[in-house]
Order: structure tokens, then C-alpha cells, then sequence
């Protein structure tokens, strides 16, 4: 079964954000047996002095595939939560069937980006579509992100990549086909749209992060004219971070 699960505000000031924090929890969720993931998401939501955040007002989404029961999977997020929330935090967590996340979660995670949404709202929304949503501490604001991410994760179409298989250990020159099955990304372009071709070189940097576009994940590049050994590099990270926030 795939499940979605939504994260936000997790941190305070001095503590790691929410992307390491989903991070962990995912790798907890592979270690312990309970799911198989399959990709972790930011995704930059309203950033507006009427909504308390603690830096970014990021929130992160994790795709996985479960291996048990979805209540142990519930009660293994929930206990994680309260234990690595940081102090002061607002910390949300939301986990939906992929399959049932409606059009109406899609179009909250699309709110999100635009407006300021009322904490009650949310969970009327959950509710509606039978969807587990808690806060575990704090004022629990932290519902309405974590409910925006798993919109906007079904949606397929924001947000950039903080975790695949073995995308923050590789590093060096690659063919572009080879690349499939390093990182299982779906797709490789350019700025513009084209697809590279599969006999190319690029260059993996420290910092490459696919991003989200029609429900693919698409490692975006440019052209390399630095030496001869490569055509093409990751794109630049002021440019990733324009496309997906």
C-alpha cells in the first residue's frame, strides 16, 4: 500500500529543520521493516507574518510503500513525533492512502501556498476524507502544513527532492542512463524542458536535488563549460531553489 506522510514544524531556532527530521524518520521506517520509501519532499508553503514558522515555513512529504498494517504505521510516526519534536515547537503529522487523498487535500496544499489557513479547518478536512491528522505538541498548528504536503505531494507537481536512494552519497561524473537506476529518478533535462540524452555526461555535485514536475522526478541540468570531461552539471542551487519554492 502507498501511503503519503505530511510533516511540519517540527523545529525551534536551535534545533535541525523538518527535512532532517523526515529524513530520519524514513530511515527509521526502512530499518525497522515497516515500509520501503521511496522519496522525501520539501515543499515551501505561505510565507506571511500572520503564520507562526520557525525559519522557512517549509513542510516535507515522505512517498513510501508500507509493509504492515497501517496503524502501526500511525503509531511509530506518532510516538517519533513526540519523542524528536523539538521544545517549542508546533509539530503535525498527517498520513493518508495515496489512492484516497482527494481533490479537496490537493487543492488545501495549493492553498497553502497562497493563503493563510484556520487550524479548524484542517481537521474537518481530515476528517471528511478519513485521514489521520495530529499535533503532538505546541499549539499543534503544525496539522496545516503537514496536511498541505500530502496535497501537494498527490499532486505531484512541486517541490524539490531531500531524499533518494543514494542522492546525498554519490558524487562525480556519470552517463546520464546510468543515473536511472542510481538515484530512480524519472526523468533528466534541461532548463527548458528537453530531455538529455542518455549517452551524456553530468557532473553530480554535493547539492542535487531533482524537483517534482508531473508527477516525475526530474534532475535538472546545464550545460558544463568549465573542462571536456562532461557535457552537462547539476543545475545551480539558486536556480532549484527559484523553481521550487
Amino acid at each position: 500500500m502507498r501511503i503519503i506522510i505530511g510533516i511540519d514544524d517540527t523545529d525551534n531556532l536551535e534545533s535541525r529543520g523538518t527535512g532532517f527530521f523526515s529524513r530520519q524518520l524514513g530511515l527509521l521506517l526502512m530499518k525497522e521493516g515497516l515500509a520501503d520509501i521511496h522519496s522525501i519532499a520539501r515543499h515551501q508553503l505561505l510565507v506571511d507574518s500572520r503564520i507562526p514558522f520557525t525559519s522557512h515555513n517549509s513542510s516535507a512529504s515522505i512517498l513510501c510503500n508500507t509493509k504492515t498494517k497501517l496503524s502501526n504505521i500511525i503509531d511509530f510516526c506518532s510516538e517519533f513525533a513526540i519523542r524528536e519534536s523539538a521544545e517549542g515547537s508546533d509539530s503535525g503529522v498527517c498520513i493518508a492512502v495515496s489512492e484516497n487523498i482527494s481533490n479537496e487535500i490537493i487543492l488545501w496544499g495549493e492553498r497553502a501556498k497562497k493563503e493563510v489557513l484556520k487550524f479548524e479547518d484542517c481537521h474537518c478536512l481530515a476528517k471528511k476524507n478519513n485521514i489521520f491528522l495530529q499535533g503532538f505538541k505546541g499549539l499543534n498548528i503544525g496539522v496545516i502544513g503537514s496536511l498541505a504536503a500530502v496535497g501537494l505531494r498527490k499532486k505531484g507537481n512541486d517541490g524539490r527532492i531531500l531524499w533518494l536512494k543514494n542522492l546525498r552519497e554519490i558524487q562525480g561524473i556519470y552517463l546520464i542512463k546510468n543515473l536511472f537506476d542510481i538515484f530512480n529518478i524519472d526523468l533528466v533535462t534541461d532548463k527548458s524542458g528537453n530531455k538529455i540524452y542518455d549517452d551524456d555526461k553530468v557532473i553530480i555535485n554535493e547539492w542535487c536535488r531533482p524537483v517534482l514536475i508531473n508527477n516525475k522526478i526530474t534532475l535538472i541540468v546545464e550545460e558544463d563549460t568549465t573542462n571536456g570531461r562532461n557535457q552537462w552539471k547539476c543545475a545551480s542551487k539558486e536556480y532549484i531553489k527559484s523553481i521550487s519554492e
